[in-house]
């Protein structure tokens, strides 16, 4: 199999082929680590954070919203880049092993049917408030936030890309 085929094969889009690849992961008793976002321009605090939720376990699964759910969380003129695009970046990075799309506002029900052992979010969020809390710790997982990296947002690029582009 190629590099090429490797990617796109880490970018699920239903969830038969999940449920497979799970059942296989939960056999080999690999630790599962699940996190979620939009993604829309990937820099390097999405990078380190996504790094550092890989290290927590055996397998990092990336939830990504879909564009029709990036939309209604970030208004209209977002998401920048289409769904698949995201979901190719993303893949395409060595410490990450599935990208599944939802369409929901949240990842709740992808995170039911996930069933990670370690769900990871972002330190401004308190664990206790974080979609799926009840899910994982219900089964026994653990919830950890990540600090981000300071400096680094999407909305904070495309602010800069629009006023750069109005000199």
């Amino acid at each position: 199999m190629n590099k090429l085929d490797i990617v796109k094969n880490k970018i699920i889009t239903n969830k038969e082929d999940a449920s497979k690849i799970l059942h296989t992961w939960r056999f080999k008793e690999n630790k599962i680590v699940f996190t979620n976002g939009c993604f829309d321009l990937v820099h390097q605090g999405h990078l380190s954070y996504l790094a550092s939720a890989a290290s927590m376990g055996n397998k990092l699964i990336i939830g990504i919203n879909t564009d029709a759910s990036v939309q209604k969380l970030k208004g209209p003129n977002r998401p920048i880049i289409d769904e698949y695009s995201r979901a190719f970046l993303l893949a395409s990075l060595g410490f990450v092993d599935l990208v599944i799309f939802f369409e929901e506002q949240t990842p709740y029900e992808l995170i039911k049917f996930v069933q990670p052992d370690i769900l990871v979010k972002g330190s401004d969020y308190k664990a206790e408030d974080i979609v799926g809390y009840d899910i994982v710790k219900a089964k026994g997982g653990e919830i950890k936030t990540l600090d981000f990296l300071e400096g680094f947002s999407s909305t904070g690029i495309i602010k800069k890309i629009i006023k750069t582009s109005t000199k």
